[in-house]
């Protein structure tokens, strides 16, 4: 359990997708270029297996955006995007309707 205040710290935000490619050894691992908003922000997500990167270009995803950066597989991943677990497959999540990149999640 965390507290209010714990789950307060964590900034969600809508991120819109601008682009995808395969992050090279990797079977799983796609790199993102993302529009937070205020800023672009690169993400590096374990999905590729479950989706090719044309797919993703364009659609509103949510992030953590105040995630400390990490370095998977060389590659810094600035964010990390949200997806729900459907029988050990991501299924990323989005907004019902459009929402404009950097809109917080509440």
């Amino acid at each position: 359990m965390i507290t209010y205040d714990d789950f307060k710290k964590l900034e969600l935000v809508v991120a819109e997708v601008l682009e995808v490619e395969r992050v090279e050894g990797s079977e799983k691992l796609l790199k993102l270029k993302v529009n937070i908003g205020k800023e672009e922000r690169q993400i590096i997500a374990g999905i590729g297996k479950e989706y090719e990167p044309e797919f993703m270009v364009g659609k509103k995803i949510v992030v953590i955006a105040n995630l400390e950066p990490r370095q998977l597989m060389g590659l810094e991943s600035q964010g990390m995007l949200l997806a729900a677990d459907n029988e050990g497959k991501p299924v990323f999540l989005m907004p019902e309707k459009d929402a404009p990149a950097g809109s917080p999640v509440k």
